[in-house]
């Protein structure tokens, strides 16, 4: 097995010295480096200040997504390795668990789970999940979690105990008792992110991603530290406690949440699926138009709208119960790879869409049938009773089969979906 020994930065040298295969501990020379006549002694521990970053050959424009294996973040509000983000939210409502959720299944290589302020139950909750779970490395080999993870546990003596940030001392207050440097302190935590190339041979490239979840209290994003942080980062995911009281998981609002890093993926989304920037951008109108039909419903009731707006609202029940939401306790729906995620939303909005890229809700409006009789909403779910059910049921395929299986199987549900369409326009001609 290889064993790789960190040296700090401006070490260099021919190597006069390495250890030979044995045991060793932390404080025990394992290397030496001569150069210009010098010999250094190195081990394998390495100290660092904390609140200085570590020196880089140069910093690199992120491309490269933050997988997840939760839709609605990998999908709609996606992060990249070395980005910033943030997990507003009140008590309750899941930072913890999708904390938990990008420790586990991340595309990431190491990952520091810092729990202040989390309560004691959650981080025994980690240290029991996390030996069990395994990842495959970059050469095939299967590995624990725990290989990759460092936890840092400040847990919290009170359920309801907002434990502070420890560089917020309570000095000169400003807002809200907190120090006027609260943002600068905050910007200087955060601007550590980012991919970098490394110092030194050969050319290695590196990245720090930081995730932080608030607490506001009672869940008021106007709160100081909230706020600061949302002027920092690049990504915004919003819990809402809404739906987390309606067991909606992960209660992430698409409402509210953003992503800023849209425009630096697009690169790896036309390499992956050039139909997907349009797919999403089509979903976010959906779910957003729903939200202005709702009020309209509350009013006048359902049936008065237009048949078009009844399949946008049956579009977007889609979106929010089969696709955002996620049973992180299922085989099939903890994690969902990125392939399984495009091919959910594409075969959801080939509903609202149709082949031909126009809107069919329109189409069928306007056409009757040969009896005269004019082809409904009711009627197209009549119809297309089973092709609804597939779309309710593509969560259920487990990644476990292989990609190829599964894409299969999501092909076959889009081109029938098409032949179901055909075959409504060809009755109502």
């Amino acid at each position: 097995m290889q064993h790789h020994v960190a040296l700090p930065p401006g070490a260099m040298g021919k190597v006069s010295y390495i250890a030979p295969a044995g045991q060793y501990s932390l404080q025990d020379t394992v290397l030496e480096l001569e150069f210009q006549g010098i010999k250094k002694q190195f081990t394998m521990l390495q100290t660092w200040p904390v609140r200085s970053p570590r020196p880089v050959a140069s910093k690199l424009a992120a491309d490269t997504p933050l997988l997840t294996g939760q839709r609605v973040l990998d999908a709609l509000f996606p992060s990249v390795l070395g980005g910033t983000c943030a997990i507003p939210g009140a008590f309750g409502c899941g930072k913890t668990v999708i904390s938990q959720a990008l420790s586990k299944y991340s595309n990431s290589e190491a990952v520091v789970y810092v729990g202040c302020g989390e309560r004691g139950n959650e981080m025994a909750e980690v240290l029991m999940d996390f030996p069990q779970l395994t990842m495959t490395l970059p050469d095939g080999r299967e590995e624990s979690v725990m290989k990759r993870t460092t936890l840092v546990a400040n847990t919290s003596t009170c359920l309801s105990l907002l434990v502070k940030p420890p560089f917020i001392q309570a000095e000169m207050p400003a807002d809200s008792g907190y120090p006027a440097y609260l943002a600068a302190r905050l910007a200087s935590f955060y601007e550590r992110a980012g991919k970098v190339k490394c110092l030194g041979s050969p050319d290695r490239t590196g990245s720090v991603t930081i995730v932080g979840a608030v607490s506001p209290p009672g869940g008021d994003f106007s709160d100081p530290v909230t706020s600061a942080t949302l002027s920092i980062v690049q990504v915004f995911w919003g819990l809402d406690k809404k739906l987390a009281q309606r067991k909606h998981f992960p209660s992430v609002n698409w409402l509210i949440s953003y992503s800023k890093y849209s425009k630096a993926l697009e690169s790896f989304y036309e390499k992956f699926d050039p139909d997907f920037i349009d797919i999403r951008t089509k979903a976010r109108e959906v779910l957003q138009r729903e939200d202005d039909l709702n009020e309209i419903v509350q009013l006048v009731g359902k049936d008065a709208l237009a048949e078009s707006d009844k399949i946008t609202l049956e579009t977007a029940k889609l979106l929010r119960e089969d696709y955002l939401a996620q049973n992180a306790f299922t085989p099939y729906d903890k994690f969902c790879p990125f392939y399984k995620s495009v091919w959910m939303m594409r075969n959801i909005i080939h509903l609202h869409i149709g082949e031909s890229g126009r809107f069919k809700g329109q189409a069928v409006e306007r056409a009757a049938g040969s009896d005269g009789q004019k082809i409904t909403y009711s009627v197209i779910k009549h119809r297309l009773g089973d092709l609804f059910y597939r779309l309710v049921s593509q969560k259920f395929e487990d990644p476990a089969e292989g990609e190829e299986v599964l894409v299969a199987k999501f092909q076959r549900l889009y081109d029938d979906l098409t032949a179901g369409f055909r075959n409504l326009e060809d009755e109502a001609r």
